[in-house]
């Protein structure tokens, strides 16, 4: 009997919640089959292994991440987008319950297994991506602010602060679980950034 056929992008949704709430190593194929209600076999099938359906997964998240960055960064003053840039990346931090921090920071973690299961050098090279996906979005607002005289300092290092700063942000998450403190130092972050427009 022929395996059916099944939603890839349905299946991709399904594994990465889990993968995020629960990482890799605590994740089965099983438990993503049952859920996505596919039979095992067609998962590896389908994508290889567990490593290769997560990077798949993590594009996936990787792109719908991206478009709501860019609608946060899209319109308004620097500060505004800026703003919501924060408020969209400790938002995606801050979701589920309870919380599932930050899901390419909560990758790297599981980089490099001493058991063998972990994420391997393609999984770094996919969370570095994102990062750096980032990154560019960030220096391109940051350089249309020096247009509009915003903006006084270097886009390129200024993005790439902006961006480590999210990374500690994500720290901060799964140590102390306070988005009220996340939001106070974003806040802090814009403030510090936008003062290069006066110096």
């Amino acid at each position: 009997m022929r395996p059916r056929e099944f939603d890839h992008d349905d299946v991709l949704r399904i594994a990465f919640d889990q993968f995020w709430r629960k990482g890799v190593r605590g994740t089965s194929l099983s438990d993503i089959a049952r859920d996505a209600d596919v039979q095992r076999g067609s998962l590896y099938n389908a994508f290889g292994s567990k490593e290769a359906l997560f990077l798949a997964a993590y594009e996936r998240y990787a792109s719908e991440y991206l478009a709501s960055i860019e609608k946060a960064l899209s319109s308004g003053s620097l500060r505004r987008r800026l703003t919501a840039f924060f408020d969209v990346t400790i938002g995606n931090m801050c979701a589920g319950s309870p919380p599932r921090g930050c899901p390419t920071t909560r990758g790297l973690m599981e980089l490099g297994s001493a058991e063998g299961e972990g994420l391997d050098d393609n999984a770094r090279r996919a969370f570095a991506d994102l990062m750096t996906r980032i990154t560019v979005r960030l220096e391109a607002v940051l350089s249309a602010g020096v247009a509009r005289g915003e903006f006084k300092g270097s886009p390129k290092c200024t993005a790439l602060h902006i961006a480590t700063v999210t990374r500690g942000l994500a720290v901060l998450e799964r140590a102390f679980g306070d988005e009220g403190k996340l939001r106070e130092i974003a806040s802090h972050t814009v403030d510090l950034v936008l003062a290069k427009a006066s110096g």
